[in-house]
């Protein structure tokens, strides 16, 4: 089976700062890959590289068979116009940690902004997969209220069901659980596990080391921008080989 997710050699600086040292990374179709670290290693840097919120400074990064951000023209690669990246944007869903929802609209204009305006989608079209993605979630009865009105983590499945909308091929989630009371944490990762039970190929950094051990194909354990380990949870987390994973999970466990 072909990489849906395929980074070769991607390095990333801010200023003199390296934050990515040379990431390879492949995650194959209905997969789920789950990166854990400490703050600071370069989880976030790598996820946002993989739909071009950051760009790397060197290396290549493809999703579906397609370079994303770059068009590659003999040996050398050239940047995509901001309507062609936008584009790209819709085929990789991103479901962040403070849930990014557009305060002033309600949750059904939330969900269906983007398949409208970008995919010009029909409206009613919009709304019906709108309808069906809030009940997918536990939300049917939430569509005319407003974010302020949700707690955080009805609000954390009102953006997985936004980003779902898009029918992407890829949903990348940034410590989704991150910004949540304890007690909201379970009903976001019901939802992703569902996702990950249907064979929705996700890339999640997160701290929930239990999610991991349950949902991941791979785990991927990154420190100081670089990729320390990677295998199955059985191997990463039970079996760690190398002392910067074994420490890590000495302090979390």
């Amino acid at each position: 089976m072909t990489a849906m997710v395929d980074i070769r050699s991607a390095h990333k600086s801010f200023g003199t700062l390296e934050v990515l040292r040379g990431i390879d990374l492949q995650v194959r179709a209905g997969e789920v890959a789950v990166v854990l670290g400490p703050s600071g290693s370069g989880k976030s840097t790598l996820l946002r590289t993989i739909n071009h919120l950051e760009k790397v400074d060197s290396g290549w990064i493809s999703v579906g068979g397609s370079l994303v951000g770059y068009r590659r023209q003999g040996n050398r690669l050239y940047e995509l116009r901001e309507r062609e990246v936008l584009r790209q944007r819709t085929r990789i869903g991103f479901v962040f940690q403070n849930f990014h929802l557009f305060p002033h609209l309600t949750v059904l204009e939330n969900i269906t902004e983007a398949p409208v305006s970008a995919l010009r989608r029909p409206r009613k079209q919009a709304v019906e997969t709108a309808g069906t993605l809030l009940a997918r979630v536990g939300l049917a009865d939430k569509a005319s209220a407003y974010p302020r009105q949700l707690s955080g983590g009805q609000q954390q499945r009102v953006a997985i069901a936004r980003a779902l909308a898009l029918e992407p091929e890829l949903l990348l989630f940034d410590e989704p659980t991150s910004a949540l009371d304890p007690e909201l944490v379970g009903e976001v990762l019901d939802v992703i596990k569902d996702l990950a039970h249907q064979g929705t190929t996700m890339v999640v950094v997160t701290h929930e080391i239990g999610f991991a051990r349950e949902v991941a194909d791979t785990v991927v354990f990154m420190d100081d921008g670089r990729i320390v380990e990677q295998g199955p949870p059985s191997e990463v987390l039970d079996r760690p080989r190398e002392t910067r994973t074994k420490a890590f999970l000495s302090k979390v466990l």
